[in-house]
């Protein structure tokens, strides 16, 4: 039995029962696969169904807005991800009136999507021979070939994208990319492999060399960068307080915080107030918080500074769960609300 029968038959016995397996309507798996890009399914499957309460279909995914789209994806994080998806659909709604595309050269060309993306839409719903290249697949076949080769190059990936074209010969293209990554997520797994289980153990080159936790090889690890974000949280006796929209290029663009101030190292109370140069606010309590990202520990710090009057811009306390916030601030907010 060939390398794509072998798989699939296993697939058919060991398959997920996931929704969006329940449908081929391009858009819900654009979406199912947008979501799963760095989330875990069971994650996962929540923001599916409550992305498609909220936006059914193409159109009404196009005509939303940043706050909205970024409200149901909070959470989540990597929130370019969201936004991506509002341009794909306007230009989705426009371009092609309204039909999903289903082909890999009209996806490809979409903002967000790239080469896997692009190949798991097209092998589910058109039934192109495009195969996928996830971190489950690379390790999978990085072990049963024994590849030599660092994980994270592009040129690595081509290597196996041209080996999966070799192997999906004969199978259905969708069954046979989903079946991939099944079996990469729960048999060929990253820390504890299922090996005496495994149905290619014997053809398998790094299990009969007992180097299996030795791939795939991947690069040397970034150091993680320490950040320290000092958050000037200013509540009225009313309980209003002011927020501010994050407009720059780096972490959580477009999502909302309170004032902040970001320094090299931790700071003392004392520090923050005289960089604010305040004299009418009165420091009410001080709270911490640690939040990692992939390539950064943030350190973050909430000063909360009780004041009489509002200013203009400041808005109601009960009010801040209509804005979208980052994890770790929104976490914070829920204990004042």
């Amino acid at each position: 039995m060939n390398f794509s029968n072998k798989l699939i038959n296993w697939y058919n016995s060991n398959k997920r029962d996931l929704p969006w397996r329940r449908t081929k309507d391009p858009y819900k798996i654009w979406v199912s696969e947008i979501i799963l890009q760095q989330t875990r399914i069971e994650q996962g499957k929540k923001y599916y169904y409550k992305f498609l309460k909220k936006y059914p279909d193409i159109t009404s995914l196009a005509n939303t807005n940043n706050n909205e789209l970024l409200k149901i994806w909070e959470g989540l994080g990597y929130y370019s991800r969201a936004l991506n998806m509002l341009k794909t659909a306007q230009i989705v709604l426009e371009k092609y009136h309204a039909i999903f595309p289903s082909s890999y050269n009209e996806l490809i060309d979409l903002p967000g999507i790239g080469d896997y993306t692009a190949s798991a839409i097209s092998s589910i719903c058109n039934n192109e021979v495009q195969p996928v290249v996830d971190g489950n697949v690379l390790r999978f076949l990085s072990r049963l070939y024994k590849v030599d080769l660092v994980i994270d190059s592009a040129k690595t990936k081509k290597y196996f994208k041209n080996l999966g074209f070799q192997l999906i010969k004969d199978a259905n293209p969708g069954d046979f990319n989903q079946a991939m990554m099944d079996f990469g997520s729960t048999v060929c797994k990253p820390r504890k492999s299922d090996c005496f289980d495994c149905i290619f153990s014997t053809d398998c080159k790094a299990y009969n060399t007992d180097s299996v936790m030795l791939y795939p090889i991947k690069k040397k690890k970034i150091k993680i960068k320490d950040r320290y974000l000092n958050y000037v949280v200013v509540i009225t006796k009313d309980r209003k307080t002011r927020i501010k929209k994050r407009n720059d290029s780096g972490i959580w663009k477009n999502l909302y915080e309170f004032p902040l101030i970001e320094t090299k190292t931790e700071i003392s109370s004392d520090k923050i107030i005289n960089k604010l140069d305040i004299n009418f606010l009165k420091l009410s309590d001080i709270k911490k918080t640690k939040h990692k990202l992939s390539h950064q520990l943030l350190h973050i710090t909430f000063f909360m500074f009780t004041v009489s009057d509002a200013l203009d811009d400041f808005i109601s306390i009960e009010s801040l769960n209509k804005y979208p916030f980052p994890k770790p601030i929104n976490n914070f907010i829920s204990e004042l609300v």
